[in-house]
């Protein structure tokens, strides 16, 4: 049965997350809110883990799994990322926002797209996920907790606990999110494309 661990969203307490985190380190699944919806997140490595992921999303090896990153410079040794596209990061960084990009060698394959060779990637602008990320020392590989067969993030912990708790190791009570996913931009070609919409203004990084 998952822990629930409950935190203050502004000033959430490290001796919590880095329990959190040490669920990570053994392969566990944790719930986490961000500044979009709550995510399920694992460790990078963790080929394991990031079967369940897809698992308990009902999704198959397609389907971009995201990296959440602490900052800018942590993107850069993921993701190539040429001049333009870094003035559009540099923009939207931290925020609501995942951007598919082409993959580094440091990606896990069973992170990245399997024909494409490309991962999606973000900076969430929430002080519980990037202490969490802080706590795990590196970045979280995540999917936004969208049941199957439903179209609707979920943003409540009690109702993630009670739904999950089997198939979790952790859910991280920081409060309320928002009801709407990232905005995904593709930025692998020579026009950024909107994959799906979601948080965020896309006329603050003239796109709209």
């Amino acid at each position: 049965m998952a822990q629930l661990f409950v935190v203050h969203p502004e000033n959430p307490q490290i001796r919590l997350l880095k329990q959190a985190a040490e669920l990570l380190a053994d392969g566990g699944l944790v719930a986490v809110p961000t500044d979009s919806s709550y995510a399920v997140v694992a460790r990078l490595d963790d080929k394991a883990a990031a079967d369940a992921l897809r698992r308990l999303r009902g999704l198959d090896d397609r389907h971009h799994l995201t990296l959440l990153c602490r900052d800018l410079a942590e993107i850069g040794h993921f993701a190539r990322v040429d001049n333009q596209q870094y003035r559009l990061l540099k923009m939207a960084t931290p925020g609501p926002w995942t951007f598919i990009l082409e993959a580094t060698r440091e990606v896990p394959r069973r992170v990245s797209h399997p024909s494409r060779k490309t991962i999606g990637i973000r900076v969430p602008n929430h002080r519980v996920t990037l202490a969490l990320i802080e706590a795990a020392g590196s970045p979280l590989m995540s999917t936004t907790l969208i049941p199957q067969d439903e179209d609707d993030p979920l943003n409540d912990a009690q109702i993630i606990f009670e739904r999950y708790g089997n198939q979790l190791s952790a859910v991280i009570d920081g409060g309320a999110c928002p009801l709407q996913p990232t905005t995904v931009i593709d930025l692998t070609s020579a026009t950024p494309e909107i994959v799906r919409r979601g948080q965020g203004d896309l006329s603050a990084l003239g796109l709209a």
